[in-house]
């Protein structure tokens, strides 16, 4: 066993003082032993590229605190031992830091990534800072801890299942002249506006930032910003007379807006919210307060900041409720505000609404579907351009398929290294990934692709307060199931691993797994794919069979092969929503 120092510092720029722009490697030219590390390198190497990153230069992928790595001098560390890890070696990583490298075998993983498992003390309350000082954990989000977030498209990919599965329960499956309105033009957040286009629909987004805003604009994500509820209403009344996919931000307080909305009688076909309300100091504002008061408020007493966060988000979710009583269709879209209302606004009514897992995507779960997504280690738009024709071409009657990937061709910018998101069966994952390994072997491809299963998936994240919740067997108050999972995930022969998970910003305890594999065009690798596809989805459907689900028990006992490719059977219902024209 060989233990690489762990760094102590955790300063924020890398050593040597300046940041200097972080670009993964392209092409075929391996810096690595094999494949195998170069593609955990250039994944790590990606996420902070400054078009994926939103504050590379503090190590923050998304949101306020999702690093891949504790520090500069962990990055750097972890970097060094990729290039000289051998071919049946794997790396250890602990917290975003390299604790060690060990002999292990050449199918076994190249990284096993651990994050934030702590246990009482330390988990209790205020001491979760505490140990991530100490270098015990490190928190914030999955995705980016797993060194496989891509940019806004996994969250995109993901809102645009979730308003069509909307579309499908209450709408005829036809969004087309029908709002939609969300606080919140965040990374998550704002990628609603282009899902919510996509399906033709229109689209309000409020943000108390109109940075956030101009930043999704830039981006291709939002038509217009305004600073006035009259002048987004004017745009938005002629979008959905005339039927037309137009986009709004808002740069307005929830809190005063949303229930302006319901005093007006404009109440939203949909209704959600993605603002930061998991973390009340540092990402939601107070209404009353410009950005620079509220920053120099939360720095001078964050205890009276807290005190108005919470006045004001009793507002906005009084507000949600209000809308809701008059037919808008609201769910929580999982920034947990049903909880952090309730408990800390007083909201009590409002741990009522559906979450969008248990109650939109679930019935894709129980089908076997889950999200995929996979990365051109060659850096060439073209490799990517190549898959989605490859999807097309093996399915051309999945309709929903077929229409995500002509409108993601078109309308989805690629950040950093090129990478595609789709929602498939463990069957069409299985054959997409023995066929695209193939297209590799023969040199279509420029360089090996990286498929990795998504932490939203049909295996379930463990998380009582979201994606989990109301599982029959209350299966959702433990972690075995996603400890099981990156276990089975180590010995289907996954090229890296991560498990982590925490109680975050006091908003939701946590456990999730992602995993990642390469097709380099070999053999081996082929055989690993349809190991980490099939037994991974296999997995979802034992999960929620053993948890009661007929639907999933009905698939489980059929052959794998067909499985995947019986059709989702949904509720349809009429809605009637008071006009706002």
């Amino acid at each position: 066993m060989t233990f690489s120092p762990t760094a102590q510092s955790n300063r924020t720029t890398p050593p040597g003082g300046s940041y200097k722009r972080v670009r993964a490697p392209r092409g075929t030219e391996l810096i690595c032993r094999g494949w195998q590390q170069e593609a955990a390198l250039r994944m790590l190497m990606n996420s902070l590229d400054d078009e994926v990153a939103e504050q590379p230069e503090d190590l923050v992928v998304y949101g306020s605190d999702a690093k891949p790595v504790a520090d500069w001098d962990g990055y750097h560390a972890i970097l060094r031992s990729l290039r000289s890890l051998k071919d049946d070696e794997t790396l250890l990583i602990q917290s975003g830091k390299p604790a060690g490298v060990v002999k292990t075998d050449a199918e076994a993983p190249r990284i096993l990534i651990v994050n934030s498992d702590v246990v009482s003390p330390l988990s209790e309350g205020n001491k979760l800072p505490e140990s991530e000082q100490l270098g015990l954990a490190l928190f914030g989000q999955d995705a980016a801890r797993s060194w496989t977030y891509i940019g806004s498209q996994q969250a995109l990919h993901t809102a645009f299942e979730t308003f069509a599965a909307v579309g499908k329960a209450h709408f005829g499956g036809d969004l087309t002249g029908r709002l939609i309105v969300s606080g919140g033009m965040g990374v998550a957040g704002g990628v609603q506006r282009l899902a919510a286009t996509l399906l033709g629909a229109a689209f309000l987004g409020i943000d108390a930032d109109s940075e956030k805003i101009t930043r999704r604009i830039r981006a291709g994500y939002c038509d217009f910003c305004v600073s006035s509820l009259d002048e987004a209403l004017r745009i938005l009344k002629n979008a959905v007379r005339q039927k037309q996919p137009v986009s709004v931000g808002l740069a307005g307080n929830c809190a005063e807006i949303i229930p302006e909305l319901s005093s007006r009688g404009v109440v939203p076909d949909i209704l959600s919210d993605l603002t930061g309300v998991c973390d009340l100091l540092n990402g939601y504002f107070p209404a009353g307060l410009t950005l620079k008061e509220a920053g120099a408020l939360r720095r001078a007493n964050p205890e009276d900041y807290l005190q108005r966060a919470c006045q004001s988000l009793a507002r906005h979710a009084g507000g949600m409720l209000e809308l809701q009583k008059l037919g808008a269709v609201t769910f929580d879209f999982g920034n947990n505000l049903r909880r952090i209302a309730a408990e800390r606004a007083g909201v009590q009514d409002i741990v009522s609404l559906p979450g969008f897992v248990s109650t939109y995507l679930r019935p894709e779960f129980s089908e076997g579907r889950a999200p995929l997504r996979w990365v051109a280690l060659s850096g060439e738009r073209r490799d990517i351009q190549h898959a989605d024709n490859l999807l097309l071409e093996l399915f051309p009657d999945d309709e929903m398929l077929a229409r995500w990937i002509r409108l993601a061709r078109k309308y989805v910018n690629f950040q950093g290294l090129p990478g595609r998101v789709a929602w498939l069966s463990s069957e069409q994952g299985a054959r997409f990934a023995e066929r695209l390994n193939a297209l590799v072997a023969k040199g279509e491809l420029i360089a090996p692709v990286v498929i990795a299963r998504d932490q939203v998936d049909c295996g379930l994240g463990v998380s009582p307060f979201l994606d989990s919740q109301g599982m029959k067997d209350v299966s959702d108050l433990v972690i075995n199931p996603r400890a099981l999972d990156a276990l089975l995930s180590v010995a289907s022969g996954a090229s890296w691993v991560s498990f982590h998970g925490v109680r975050t910003n006091g908003s939701d305890y946590f456990c999730r797994t992602t995993q990642a594999a390469i097709a380099d065009g070999t053999p081996v690798s082929g055989r690993r794919l349809q190991r980490i596809l099939k037994s991974g989805s296999s997995f979802g459907l034992i999960r929620r069979a053993g948890s009661g689900n007929q639907r999933a028990q009905d698939l489980a006992a059929q052959p794998l092969e067909t499985a995947g490719q019986q059709p989702a059977v949904r509720q349809e219902e009429k809605h009637f929503n008071s006009s706002w024209m």
